[in-house]
């Protein structure tokens, strides 16, 4: 059995959904689950009692006397620089999404998804790299497209919406009912008027800041 090696924090006003968060990540013997709260109060005492790499936090989780949502995650950014932060959620819409992220938290999981995605999302944190869920990855995916719809064409957009949900092109062709080979120059036509030159770039694009700005919030 492996040592325990990332020590987590839970905060959520909600003692059944913590309880959830809480047995699903004891599942993996590389994460402790180390202490949980309901409040900012009660967090900024947690954060301060005990060793916590990674904090799973709810977004609303109000009756604290740091606030909740991105005022909570702005005063966590600016006082526990390197406590990594996993948000987990019910919010949906991309312009709220896209705000917890311009706040340099990278790791959103919502809570429509399966709990699976928690442990994913724990691990990314604390390695420094990002994790969305499904619906968050869609709710980015869907700004992101609505934003360039007068770039790409609406069988582009959709390629780059599949391809970046993790669809292979072999997949996308069989959905869209057309072959491998067009698919393919659809998809290198999409990334030439993006401006991007490899699958990483397309990534990057989409999902982490150049093709958004804070113009929609």
């Amino acid at each position: 059995m492996a040592d325990l090696s990332i020590r987590v924090g839970l905060a959520d006003d909600h003692p059944m959904v913590a309880l959830g968060i809480s047995s699903e990540l004891s599942r993996s013997h590389d994460l402790s689950v180390e202490g949980h709260c309901s409040n900012s109060t009660d967090l900024m005492e947690m954060l301060n009692d005990r060793s916590i790499d990674v904090l799973v936090a709810d977004y609303s989780m109000p009756g604290g006397k740091y606030g909740d949502g991105l005022v909570l995650i702005s005063y966590l950014r600016r006082h526990y620089p390197r406590l990594k932060i996993v948000i987990y959620t019910m919010v949906n819409g991309s312009a709220l999404v896209w705000a917890i992220v311009k706040q340099g938290v990278n790791c959103i999981v919502n809570k429509r998804d399966s709990t699976e995605h928690l442990t994913q999302a724990v691990f990314a944190a604390h390695r420094g790299t990002q994790y969305y869920s499904p619906t968050i990855k869609d709710s980015l995916l869907i700004n992101f497209l609505a934003k360039d719809r007068e770039r790409l064409t609406p069988r582009e957009s959709e390629i780059v919406r599949l391809f970046c949900s993790g669809t292979t092109i072999s997949e996308i062709a069989d959905i869209l009912h057309r072959s491998v080979q067009t698919v393919s120059s659809q998809k290198r036509s999409a990334m030439k008027k993006l401006g991007v030159a490899s699958d990483v770039d397309l990534f990057k694009t989409v999902l982490q800041g150049d093709a958004f700005d804070a113009s929609f919030l």
